[in-house]
């Protein structure tokens, strides 16, 4: 496996300088007393207020750095932080001021300096984190807005035109639960439930892989294909794909579904949504889970046959562990296993060598902050300490929340950026309050599970924070992660406050244990590169494929399962099937698997009918060509709209056995990258639903762009003919709901 690694070490003992106290040391960076050292760089605070930076910026990078930071909104009705330490105090107090900078005047939570509006993750993810609590009034309203006409989750711009294959829509679901545990609404909870469940009843019938049990789509919030997948794979690739992420995602709101169903006095809806979340979190443990890695792996992908992508992704592994999909020994296993280079745990690892940093090679904080948060869960403290020094860093040498960083050097210098980024100033606050002070909520309560590492012992104060109309003042003293007394207004009680007794002002004390915290490892890795993937074709039947460089050898596989290694860069294969090739690097780092060769029987059936030029009265004016359409097969094709008339097509299976079908087919209605244009289908054969066909869009205008969907394994058909139908469903309406609209042009039907 991966295994280009040093080692660093995590000073978490008190060990005094003149500088101060030192907290995080790595190669790359020191967090010292009050002072952030990256080189000859350096961040500190004088006054818990401000902060100053020598930072200085990639060389004619667009976004220039300020220097400097100091409180210029009025953060008194906010919960304050005392602490020692004025380096925390400043970057917590800058984790308010651009929170205050984010509320819109209409009440809703900006996503970014550079980003205006409101987006479904990112607020959700920012609720969660701690906006829910911060902000309940602006994260309901924003939720608000992310329902569409149809009373449904609004799946924001994605990869091929946004929902299906951009998949995640159901964090919104955990963020409006977490509003409800937070205030006790129940007008909310009212208007909440039939969303969720309208919603989530969608994307089983859509998205859930029926073989697996996993979630198929994007990995949550990495929406640039390329940055996250081989180039070859099409936006109908990335739809097939089976996602660590998202599936957690799905799993933890069918457990929030459940939760409302019971309040609601639903019981046969929360018996199924218990039931949907355990069946996702099973299939997350038996076909993620890699025993050798010590980690989930990204995901599954291919065409006919997936295979799993080993890399390590942050995002899952800490959802995974947050949400109770890990079990207590998978946790450590994973926060002493998931690589941690030395700026922080990256997006994802190993790195795709050929792409420029944003989601691949970079750290985004608000991941960093639930990593951080899973750690303190796993009891891993030298993975809290490292977690805190990872958001510390960029926000005191940068002086805002920053979106993401480079990995290689640390800099903002991505394909895009923004100051004050909500979701990373909510983490940089979720640190604090739900690390150091423990801080929780159920639907009917406020728990406190403080996780305090011997570095930061300190006693620690937070005034004024707010839970269903009292007033708590807190104070956390000592270390460790067991509470040895816990008292409110001076009384001794368990650790919780129930939101019926929540009254007034309540003085909350909680004294740790201050006895050590069991030792966990961190995987401290040096920023890695994977192979670049090799480019594979069939010369009859031969596979080829061209060489790459530094490999140290070559894995063949047919039909997503190895069958040989070679150093040569030809394989002649033994038997029809799918075959791909993968190169191995010297230290064992595996490269993405080749798109996908076929040496099967194959068939291809025209559509019926002719066409010749696009006119569809949902298609807006400038969409339509000024000429007619090419590139199809033999005499035309089929345009499809919601008012089409189902299509049937008529094919001869000439043995018996299970076959692939997928459909060749063109949509010029947006963009590869944006917009909300993906055509959706239902397939069936013989009049029986054999499931969902996807056509992302392939580029605004790109009437003569073909490809082909993803495609269905249909088991057991007999030889002769079979009645294959394409029918648009009300489960098929999209995110645009006006324009659900593609041309249609063969069937291919290929033997397993």
């Amino acid at each position: 496996m991966m295994n280009r690694s040093f080692l660093f070490p995590a000073l978490l003992a008190a060990s005094l300088t003149a500088a101060g106290q030192t907290f995080v040391s790595t190669p790359a960076y020191s967090w010292q007393g009050d002072t952030i050292r990256q080189g000859e760089y350096y961040a500190t605070s004088a006054d818990g207020v401000s902060l100053q930076s020598t930072y200085h910026a990639t060389p004619g990078y667009f976004m220039p750095i300020q220097g400097q930071w100091r409180v210029k909104n009025d953060l008194s009705g906010y919960p304050q932080l005392l602490t020692p330490n004025r380096l925390h105090t400043a970057i917590y107090n800058l984790g308010l001021d651009e929170m205050v900078n984010a509320v819109e005047p209409d009440t809703t939570l900006r996503t970014g300096k550079e980003w205006a509006g409101v987006w479904t993750r990112d607020v959700s993810y920012s609720i969660l984190l701690s906006m829910a609590y911060m902000q309940p009034e602006a994260a309901r309203i924003s939720l608000e807005k992310k329902v569409d006409r149809q009373g449904r989750i609004i799946q924001d711009t994605g990869s091929g035109g946004a929902w299906p294959v951009s998949s995640d829509r159901q964090i919104w679901t955990v963020a409006a639960w977490e509003v409800y545990k937070v205030t006790g609404d129940r007008k909310w909870l009212d208007f909440i439930y039939p969303v969720a469940l309208r919603s989530l009843r969608t994307d089983a019938a859509t998205i859930y892989d029926s073989r697996t049990g996993l979630v198929r789509g994007e990995t949550s919030f990495i929406d640039w294909r390329e940055q996250s997948h081989p180039k070859w794979m099409q936006t109908a690739d990335v739809y097939n794909t089976l996602t660590l992420s998202t599936s957690v995602v799905h799993s933890e709101a069918w457990k929030a579904l459940g939760m409302m169903a019971e309040l609601k006095g639903d019981k046969k809806t929360a018996a199924e949504a218990r039931d949907m979340s355990k069946r996702i979190a099973d299939a997350v443990n038996k076909y993620l889970w890699d025993p050798q890695a010590g980690l989930y792996a990204m995901y599954m992908y291919g065409r006919d046959n997936l295979i799993l992508n080993p890399r390590a992704e942050t995002l899952g592994e800490s959802l995974a562990i947050m949400w109770d999909i890990a079990s207590p020994e998978r946790a450590r296993e994973i926060t002493e296993s998931n690589p941690t280079t030395p700026f922080g745990a990256a997006i994802f690892y190993p790195q795709i060598a050929d792409m420029p940093p944003y989601h691949n090679n970079a750290l985004w904080p608000w991941v960093g902050a639930w990593w951080t948060m899973a750690n303190a869960k796993a009891g891993n403290e030298q993975g809290v300490m490292q977690g805190f020094g990872s958001l510390f860093r960029p926000a005191a040498l940068f002086c805002t929340n920053k979106e993401n960083f480079n990995l290689d050097n640390g800099d903002i210098a991505t394909e895009l950026n923004s100051s004050n980024m909500l979701w990373c100033l909510a983490g940089n606050i979720a640190l604090t309050h739900k690390v150091l002070f423990g801080i929780g909520y159920e639907a009917d309560r406020l728990v406190f599970k403080p996780f305090v590492p011997q570095a930061l012992g300190q006693t620690r104060e937070l005034k004024g924070f707010p839970y269903r109309g009292a007033t708590l003042n807190i104070t956390v003293e000592g270390y460790g992660n067991r509470i040895k007394s816990f008292t409110v207004n001076g009384k001794k009680q368990e650790p919780y406050i129930l939101g019926k007794k929540a009254k007034e002002t309540m003085e909350v004390h909680i004294v740790m244990d201050s006895e050590p915290i069991p030792p966990l490892k961190v995987n401290n890795r040096a920023n890695l590169k994977a192979p670049l993937t090799p480019i594979a074709w069939m010369e009859g039947k031969t596979l080829v494929w061209n060489p790459i460089e530094y490999i140290n050898h070559y894995e063949v596989l047919k039909d997503g399962v190895k069958i040989a290694e070679t150093r040569a860069t030809t394989f002649e294969t033994p038997a029809p099937g799918e075959y791909q090739v993968i190169g191995v690097a010297d230290d064992g780092t595996p490269s993405f698997a080749s798109e996908p060769r076929s040496a099967r029987l194959e068939k291809l059936t025209e559509m019926p009918g002719e066409s010749t030029a696009v006119a569809s009265a949902e298609i807006p004016a400038d969409y339509r060509p000024k000429k007619g359409v090419a590139g199809f097969s033999g005499n035309g094709f089929l345009e499809l709209d919601k008012t089409s008339a189902p299509v049937e097509v008529t094919i001869e299976v000439p043995e018996a056995g299970d076959y692939f079908i997928s459909a060749r087919y063109s949509n010029g209605n947006g963009p590869v990258n944006t917009e909300n244009r993906c055509a959706i289908r239902t397939l069936l054969v013989d009049g029986k639903p054999a499931g969902i066909i996807v056509m992302p869009q392939r580029g605004r205008g790109n009437w003569d762009d073909w490809g082909y969907t993803n495609s269905l394994l249909v088991e057991g058909l007999t030889p002769g003919a079979h009645t294959v139908t394409i029918e648009y469903l009300p489960d098929n309406e999209n995110m645009n709901i006006d324009t659900n609209h593609a041309l249609i042009d063969l069937l291919r039907i290929v033997k397993r």
